[in-house]
C-alpha cells in the first residue's frame, strides 16, 4: 500500500490523475479508498446494470456516490447502457458515465495515445 501511495503521489505531481476501478466489487474497496489518494471512484458495473429495476443496487450506487463526494472524489458509473440509467445517474448526482449508452468503443487514432506510439 505504501508503494502504491508513493507511486500515485509522484505521478500526481506531474499532472496525472487516478481512479479506483470496480469500486464496490470487494470489501477491500473501502480500505483502498481510505489509503490511496485517488481522484475518481469508478462504480462497478454490476451495480449500475440494474439500478432502474433493483432498489438494493440503486441504494448501493447512491451510497458509493455519497461517500465519494464526501471524500472529494468524482464518481464514474461503469456499464451505462441506456437512457433510463443515464437519467437516474444524473438524478443521483454521479459525475461521469461510461458504456454503450454514452457511446460505443472506437479505435484510437494514430497519434499520441495509439499502440504504435506506445511502442516507440
Amino acid at each position: 500500500m505504501a508503494s502504491a501511495r508513493s507511486f500515485i503521489k509522484e505521478f500526481k505531481s506531474i499532472g496525472c490523475q487516478f481512479s479506483l476501478d470496480d469500486f464496490g466489487s470487494g470489501m477491500s474497496s473501502f480500505g483502498y479508498l481510505r489509503n490511496l489518494p485517488v481522484d475518481f471512484l469508478k462504480i462497478d458495473g454490476s451495480f449500475i446494470r440494474n439500478i432502474c429495476r433493483d432498489s438494493i443496487d440503486l441504494a448501493m450506487v447512491e451510497s458509493i456516490n455519497h461517500i465519494g463526494h464526501i471524500m472529494g472524489k468524482q464518481t464514474i458509473a461503469e456499464f451505462v447502457e441506456d437512457d433510463a440509467t443515464i437519467a437516474l445517474l444524473r438524478k443521483i448526482g454521479v459525475d461521469c458515465a461510461q458504456g454503450y449508452g454514452i457511446g460505443v468503443p472506437k479505435p484510437m487514432r494514430v497519434g499520441a495515445y495509439s499502440p504504435d506510439a506506445l511502442r516507440r
